[in-house]
């Protein structure tokens, strides 16, 4: 009987740590393609490409009384370059109840949590920064991601407070507060942003049944008088007190969706640059703004995608255009609900202080776990 009773309690002793890891969940998705590039006035080549590959584990863990403890930790993985585990993907923890979900970490913003539906490419080029005002800023004075995709302000923020409240009849609300005093480094590039509440960003939304409704705004709380110090010495003045906001359709109806953005602010490539763009002879600035149209049809095991854009830089400068056109077509094909293949064409017709003409072919393919 002893050892009947000391035997169970080696077996629960084993037991627990599983039990208390029951809801915890490894997943992942790599994503990789053969891309043909050519954009004016370089030659096209070949490139074998990693598109935000990542590898995770996320949970949650019953505390009772309603209240639970939830969490994430999400790496990007490259898997053509070797840069892998890179930094600026969801890692969160924090408290989910009747009050709502509040995290602390490096999170997804609110304000993709707008745009993001139209977001519905595999290729990392189909929503970067010639196709939306969005995470080209952070590109600007943080690092990229080897993907091709920015991990800027639009996208995820590090440092940051997110809140989202219950759901109610299918509104709901977001808030994220950006807090990193480590940013206003007196000596470096990322002088001139503030020491308290650095970038803050507040989102409502409709979402029940096929219809999707919603608006963000988004602030920089930056100075606006700054200089960007180059290495030789030389300077360029910017501002950093930048803000943006954006609204979003989608609806989706069996094998039908399609999904509309409007943007418009600074907070963007070309943003910081308005006090050097002022200096320059003959030239004038006006407000970024983005318009972003996208539709897919799904038929057995196929998927197929389209998208047009359109993006004004708001800088006219001699005899350089301000404004961006993008055009996107794809086929997906779904061997089973975790792995696909696809085909995709981005394009570009632009004459812009920054961006020519492209065109792109992706080919690839995507196992989700």
């Amino acid at each position: 009987m002893k050892k009947s009773i000391l035997a169970l309690a080696v077996v629960a002793a084993l037991a627990t740590p599983l039990a208390v890891q029951a809801d915890t969940i490894l997943y992942g998705s790599a994503r990789v393609s053969v891309d043909y590039n050519d954009e004016d006035p370089a030659d096209g080549y070949w490139d074998v490409v990693n598109n935000d590959s990542r590898i995770g584990v996320q949970g949650s863990e019953d505390l009772g009384g309603g209240l639970s403890a939830v969490y994430q930790y999400e790496f990007g993985v490259d898997l053509t370059e070797g840069s892998n585990f890179e930094g600026n993907r969801p890692k969160f923890v924090g408290l989910k109840g009747g009050f709502g979900t509040v995290t602390l970490g490096t999170q997804e913003t609110p304000y993709y949590h707008v745009v993001g539906i139209t977001d519905i490419f595999n290729t990392a080029k189909s929503f970067g920064e010639t196709a939306w005002l969005g995470g080209s800023f952070n590109g600007f004075l943080r690092p990229t991601e080897s993907s091709g995709r920015f991990s800027g302000s639009m996208t995820r923020e590090a440092n940051s407070l997110y809140y989202l409240t219950p759901d109610l009849s299918g509104f709901s609300a977001e808030a994220m507060l950006v807090m990193d005093g480590g940013r206003n480094d007196s000596t470096g590039t990322d002088t001139g942003y503030s020491d308290g509440i650095d970038l803050w960003n507040i989102a409502l939304k409709y979402s029940n049944g096929p219809f999707f409704a919603g608006a963000s705004y988004i602030k920089l709380e930056g100075t606006d008088d700054v200089s960007l110090v180059f290495s030789d010495g030389s300077s360029l003045p910017i501002t950093l007190d930048l803000d943006q906001w954006a609204v979003g359709l989608g609806y989706q109806s069996g094998p039908f969706s399609i999904g509309l953005i409007y943007e418009q602010g600074d907070l963007n490539t070309w943003g910081p640059f308005e006090p050097a763009f002022k200096l320059l002879p003959g030239s004038s600035t006006d407000t970024p703004w983005n318009v972003y149209l996208t539709g897919s049809y799904s038929f057995g095991n196929n998927t197929i995608r389209a998208a047009y854009g359109q993006l004004d830089t708001g800088v006219d400068l001699l005899d350089y255009d301000s404004k961006i056109d993008n055009y996107l077509v794809g086929y997906q094909y779904n061997f089973s609900k975790r792995t696909s293949v696809w085909v995709e064409y981005i394009g570009r017709s632009a004459d812009t202080l920054f961006f020519s003409d492209a065109n792109a072919v992706s080919i690839g393919t995507r196992v989700d776990f």
